[in-house]
């Protein structure tokens, strides 16, 4: 993900909670401290099919958002 970042890609990171400050912290290792962070509700493992959707559909608007700042 921080390749295709450095490279220009409009990307960013799913992760649910408690992953958040990993996430941060590996972003900044890497070299991209502005990588998106795109948080879901915790956890994933052990939720039934439509759960694991209604997580996604959440995130589907943060997706669109950061995609439309890029884009302008």
């Amino acid at each position: 993900m921080a390749e295709l970042r450095k490279r220009g890609l409009v990307t960013a990171v799913i992760c649910s909670g408690p992953f958040r400050k990993l996430g941060q912290a590996q972003a900044r290792v890497f070299g991209v401290p502005d990588l998106p962070l795109i948080v879901i509700p915790h956890p994933l493992g052990g939720l039934s099919l439509d759960e694991v959707r209604g997580r996604a559909e959440a995130a589907i608007p943060k997706v669109i958002d950061l995609l439309r700042e890029h884009i302008r």
